[in-house]
């Protein structure tokens, strides 16, 4: 009866090992909610919210992006993105499932992207974490690190968004 319950518990230790290290994040994963933080801006300015808000989440499969922000004026832009992605070591690669801009800052207005095209990058590893640009609708680099990551397009802005779950 003792070998039986040490064989059961040692199983039970087993099987609670196996599902603590399926659930840990492998290094290049990038599955997880992300909040923005701040944005850098070229003269020096920071923005915070309220005049920014931003919500990113990667689950295995899908990425669901949303940002917010206001000018100095007051005119505001909003983005919106659901695609489907793949991350392994060497390459990026994601299809648009939906792509929404509100752009009252150009101009430009509301324009929706239901093409499903798709892009890949290259990915390089960078102080300690992972970095590529994102593929499509001209988005930016992003350096994923462990508590985060930054995205920033050279001369208009660097984002700072931290993980929260």
């Amino acid at each position: 009866m003792r070998g039986k319950l040490a064989v059961a518990g040692a199983s039970m230790i087993f099987v609670a090992g196996a599902i603590v290290f399926a659930a840990a994040k492998s290094p290049n994963s990038i599955e997880g909610t992300y909040r923005l933080v701040s944005r850098d801006l070229p003269d020096g300015t920071r923005l915070v919210p309220p005049q920014l808000q931003g919500l990113l989440t990667y689950t295995e499969e899908y990425r669901n992006f949303n940002i917010y922000w206001t000018d100095t004026e007051g005119k505001r832009m909003s983005i919106s993105s659901i695609a489907t992605y793949s991350l392994t070591d060497d390459e990026y690669t994601e299809t648009s499932i939906y792509y929404m801009v509100n752009d009252e800052i150009g101009g430009a207005g509301l324009s929706y992207d239901l093409s499903g095209q798709s892009g890949s990058s290259p990915i390089t590893a960078e102080d300690g974490g992972i970095a590529f640009s994102l593929p499509l609708f001209d988005e930016p680099n992003v350096v994923y690190e462990d508590d985060g990551f930054t995205a920033s397009r050279e001369g208009v802005f660097v984002d700072h968004w931290e993980e929260v779950e």
